[in-house]
């Protein structure tokens, strides 16, 4: 197995890559626990890169090591995700704005709209993690765009527990139909040199989707899992 520039992965990062997999899509489900020897083995693999996996993903708040008694996987929790959109919000609305003053072409911005056309389409079929997928696209695209790699570097560290928090509640929330037309609004925006517009609507945008999903998470009790 291959990373993207095409050197093989060592052990961790296939660790890294597989418990991650593991833990977003809910095979090892919020509020388990589980033994390192229990994990190396279903990955095929020792302890050490396992452990070495744990100590990454622990840094991004998906699991919780716990001494002599393996991991724990972390639940959802509405707390934890006021804390990190609020400052998702503030992050990548700076990155909207910053990216309307920067004078981007259309094609500049074709992978924007892309995304944007690829959520479409997902919503037309209804397939709800294609639309996931898409919506991922358009917020590292948007991010990217913003220029600050620093910020780039904080909003990925966080950017695992709001996926997992949105596949807990992907299918029980109303069809984001809204969210399309707050991201076709930003990138307009931003492809008509309009920071202030850009930075609003985002930040609109991001208050919206925080309040949805928070009262999910708190209406099901998703966090208690």
């Amino acid at each position: 197995m291959k990373n993207e520039t095409g050197k093989a992965l060592s052990n961790t990062q296939r660790a890294v890559r597989d418990l991650r997999r593991m833990i977003l899509t809910g095979e090892l489900a919020a509020g388990t626990d589980h033994l390192e020897t229990e994990l190396a083995e279903q990955l095929g693999m020792s302890r050490t890169p396992v452990r070495e996996a744990a100590l990454m993903l622990e840094s991004k708040g998906l699991l919780e090591m716990r001494p002599r008694k393996g991991v724990r996987i972390l639940p959802v929790s509405p707390d934890d995700m006021r804390e990190i959109y609020d400052i998702l919000t503030e992050l990548e609305s700076l990155a909207a704005e910053r990216a309307a003053q920067a004078g981007f072409s259309e094609q500049d911005l074709q992978p924007l709209a892309d995304s944007i056309a690829q959520m479409d389409r997902a919503i037309g079929d209804e397939d709800l993690e294609a639309w996931a997928k898409a919506d991922d696209l358009f917020h590292r695209e948007l991010v990217r765009l913003g220029g600050n790699r620093r910020v780039e570097s904080i909003v990925s560290m966080m950017s695992d527990q709001v996926r997992r928090a949105r596949a807990s509640t992907l299918f029980i929330r109303p069809l984001p139909v809204k969210s399309n037309e707050d991201h076709r609004a930003v990138y307009t925006a931003i492809r008509d040199g309009k920071p202030d517009v850009a930075r609003d609507r985002h930040r609109q945008h991001r208050l919206h989707a925080k309040s949805v999903i928070i009262d999910i998470l708190e209406k099901h009790r998703l966090n208690k899992l």
